[in-house]
């Protein structure tokens, strides 16, 4: 039991640590929409939630920062809110189970244990908590990307959206924190089932002392 829980704490450590480089990767990415046209076949369009950037066809990128961040429209300021608070969450969600992993020695006692369990428990509901937040933002560009794909009002000579890279890298990110939030309440619930004790058998036994009052004794023997 103790190699399965600790296997399931490293994993989600693990998980964990890997979904929040991702999710920090998918914020400073300035390919959330890529935009291609026939005009310029040589070059295409990249925007991200802090600059856009154009791309040549020799590899070579030209990025600029945004002027103004008011102007941005409305899924792209969404999507810089939500992936700041998954960020501060992820740094929580990674730190808090630290104290709480089986190999680190502290909190000993029972008291000790119910701590480090409540600690697990903490990291993965914040795992959990910013899998959601990295998800959210990321489906929701991705819709709105998908409905100006299909909009008949555009002409066909401008320049149509579509699913950039830190899409892709954000839909892993939150899958990976969800995945380490479900590793690591799960180890919690086998740390807990190992510090039940089983249930303590006692057999008594009736033992007849002779005595000058004739008195009956019982004795209780653990098993």
């Amino acid at each position: 039991m103790h190699a399965c829980m600790c296997a399931l704490e490293l994993l989600g450590m693990f998980s964990s640590i890997v979904a929040w480089l991702c999710s920090f990767a998918t914020t400073i990415l300035p390919t959330w929409i890529s935009h291609s046209t026939e005009l310029l076949p040589t070059e295409s369009y990249e925007q991200g939630l802090w600059e856009s950037c154009v791309m040549h066809d020799n590899g070579d990128m030209e990025c600029r920062a945004y002027d103004t961040l008011l102007g941005l429209p409305q899924d792209i300021k969404l999507a810089q809110i939500f992936m700041c608070l998954g960020l501060t969450t992820g740094v929580l969600a990674v730190l808090l189970p630290i104290p709480g992993l089986y190999l680190i020695n502290c909190c000993k006692g029972p008291e000790g244990q119910r701590a480090k369990r409540i600690m697990k428990i903490l990291g993965g509901i914040f795992c959990l908590v910013t899998g959601v937040e990295v998800l959210i933002p990321v489906s929701y560009v991705a819709h709105k990307t998908v409905e100006h794909f299909f909009d008949e009002s555009m002409s066909e000579m401008l320049s149509r959206p579509e699913f950039g890279d830190a899409l892709f890298c954000g839909w892993v990110a939150g899958f990976l924190h969800l995945v380490s939030g479900v590793l690591l309440v799960s180890s919690c619930f086998c740390s807990k089932r190992e510090s039940d004790p089983a249930p303590h058998r006692r057999q008594c036994v009736k033992a007849i002392a002779y005595s000058s009052k004739s008195t009956s004794e019982y004795v209780c023997r653990g098993t």
